[in-house]
């Protein structure tokens, strides 16, 4: 994916003419809903989950907390599209032209061809493209749509599928992914198998007004491991678009799971995503987290530790440039003796961008041995911009280690007047110092997909410093 190097801002603000097979009206109501059940032929059962949070979603406030959402207006996006001519297809061939050029912009049959197990592909509201490397296929690994998955594999989803993990009724936003959920990706890892490669999905919004609500299950079986990336972006309209995904992961004993995530929604769009991982005995959970894109967004990864030993880490990186509020961070809930986390969070705030890292850590009564270290540091580009932290410790246990860091700065001008001095200009200097602040983030992500994070920060950079 060295193509990356030539992303421009180009590559993710292009957008096609719409040619749908289906748009639905603005606004959602209970007879979209089950004309989303009914096209995807989905099981009693399913269909009541949808309706019954429908019935959720009008009842529960709005979120009381972080950002303005009061320029969402649910009465303007348009909840369900269907691209035309798109079939779920294992050959990328059969894709049609005008959106397979979307994604060869972003790189990702090079990403398959080099460096991944898996990938799978959405486009609006549908799953266009599913293919998994045979080594794995043989080893039993799933890794499909959901929508195929929940066809497929009828009693894992019924056990695992928006329950013990993200209920429907968790807040406003899960209540509406319930009741309008379309494409996502489903994994299952066998017992004892490790995927020595990353799968990878990419979601892409295209039309005007949009909504893309996809949702990630992922089941990580005793002993196993995968690494999975998930990559976002839309182009730029003056409507508003709204993202609200879900990502539930189970991660059974002495399973380990890394989720990467790449998220450039566009800057008109709300990204108002739910994230939630259940970790078991001696289960480890890591969280990868970049965020770059949207106008608002408001996403916390959780983890539960439910058993003994468990682990859990989280690094995040967050920028906001002019118009853009990211509100993020981490929860994690502390349910068994000996757990631990580890969370760093880093922000930059530019060009009037407002940034703020919102986190919990919860330590029930009886988790003796449990630790946990949270570090949130913010970078402030100029003096316009806003950066803040928000942590939270609810500890009930005394035998446990828990601390927390938090520092926001300016970038220094004798850092900038130094590198200056030494032939750089204002903005190469300002990209160098922004690169060290994030270098922990970085080094976590596979080489192609730290390129591709450098390069969108560099872009932005790019935009706002002249």
């Amino acid at each position: 994916m060295n193509e990356s190097l030539n992303l421009t801002r180009e590559s993710y603000d292009h957008h096609n003419p719409e040619n749908l097979i289906f748009k639905s009206e603005l606004g959602l109501n209970e007879k979209l809903v089950r004309k989303i059940s009914k096209d995807k032929q989905e099981s009693e059962w399913m269909l009541k989950k949808r309706l019954e949070a429908l019935k959720l979603f009008n009842k529960i406030p709005m979120p009381n907390f972080g950002p303005d959402l009061s320029e969402l207006d649910f009465n303007e996006i348009h909840f369900y599209m269907r691209p035309d001519s798109v079939k779920n297809s294992r050959s990328w061939a059969e894709i049609p032209e005008d959106i397979k050029q979307t994604y060869e912009r972003l790189g990702i049959p090079q990403a398959e061809r080099k460096v991944l197990a898996g990938v799978g592909v959405q486009y609006e509201s549908e799953t266009i493209y599913h293919n998994l490397n045979k080594e794995w296929e043989a080893q039993g690994v799933v890794f499909l749509d959901c929508d195929t998955g929940l066809k497929k594999y009828p009693e894992l989803f019924k056990k695992y599928f928006m329950t013990s993990c993200v209920p429907s009724n968790l807040h406003k936003f899960t209540a509406l992914h319930a009741a309008v959920w379309s494409g996502g990706t489903f994994i299952y890892i066998p017992k004892n198998v490790r995927v020595r490669l990353p799968l990878q999905a990419y979601f892409r919004m295209n039309a005007r007004k949009g909504g893309q609500f996809e949702h990630t299950l992922i089941i990580a079986d005793e002993g196993s491991e995968v690494h999975y990336i998930e990559g976002c972006s839309a182009p730029i309209y003056d409507e508003n678009s709204l993202h609200a995904g879900c990502v539930e992961i189970h991660v059974l004993k002495g399973a380990k799971v890394r989720y990467s995530s790449i998220e450039n929604w566009s800057k008109n769009t709300y990204n108002l995503n739910t994230k939630r991982a259940i970790v078991h005995e001696d289960g480890i959970m890591e969280w990868i987290n970049g965020n770059t894109g949207s106008k608002v967004t408001m996403l916390y990864p959780c983890s539960v530790l439910l058993g003994k030993n468990s682990k859990t880490d989280y690094i995040g990186i967050a920028y906001a440039a002019r118009g853009q509020n990211q509100d993020t961070g981490c929860k994690v809930y502390h349910k068994a003796e000996n757990t631990s986390s580890h969370i760093v969070s880093k922000s930059i705030s530019l060009d009037g961008g407002i940034t703020n890292y919102r986190g919990l850590v919860k330590i029930e009564k009886g988790c003796k041995g449990s630790k946990s270290h949270v570090c949130c540091d913010g970078l402030l580009l100029d003096d316009q911009s806003e950066a803040g932290t928000i942590p939270s410790m609810d500890v009930k246990e005394n035998d446990v280690e828990v601390s927390h860091e938090a520092k926001v700065g300016k970038i220094g001008e004798e850092q900038l007047f130094y590198l200056m001095s030494r032939g750089l200009s204002e903005q190469e200097a300002t990209k160098m110092i922004v690169s060290g602040f994030i270098e922990p983030l970085i080094k976590e992500l596979p080489v192609e997909y730290a390129v591709e994070l450098n390069r969108l920060i560099e872009l932005e950079i790019e935009n706002s410093v002249v």
